[in-house]
């Protein structure tokens, strides 16, 4: 027993790790979190439909590669600001778009059925995730 404890001892990290605080941001902000996901989904889908790269869509929105790398991976908080940069650069409707589900609204120019995904349902829908 005692070689085992030393030998993960060996082994440990030297920085202690933050699970439980990444956790806790993720069930405390569970519900921001899945419109920023849902957003960063629906940029993807517009930037391959459009074929753009994060660099074109930077330019586009200007702003660094780095932050559209960080919009992308759904964890960001965006303002307003950001979205209608989004919006702007891609030529879609992003907020109409998370909408439309919800209220039945019709975007006046979403993106389209053909780069379109079901995000903001619950996983275990029948329609999460479809094309």
């Amino acid at each position: 027993m005692k070689k085992t404890i030393e030998l993960l001892n060996k082994h440990r990290s030297s920085t202690p790790s933050k699970w439980r605080e990444e956790a806790l941001f993720r069930r405390d902000n569970r519900f921001w979190l899945r419109y920023s996901q849902a957003i960063a989904m629906m940029t993807l889908d517009a930037m391959e439909h459009k074929g753009f790269t994060q660099k074109t869509l930077a330019d586009k929105m200007g702003c660094t590669q780095q932050y559209v790398s960080k919009l992308l991976k759904g964890q960001e908080n965006l303002s307003i600001q950001t979205i209608a940069k989004l919006e702007e650069a891609l030529d879609i409707d992003i907020i109409a778009g998370a909408l439309a589900p919800v209220s039945g609204y019709t975007a006046p120019n979403p993106v389209p059925d053909s780069a379109r995904q079901v995000y903001l349902s619950e996983p275990d829908a029948p329609e999460y995730g479809t094309r």
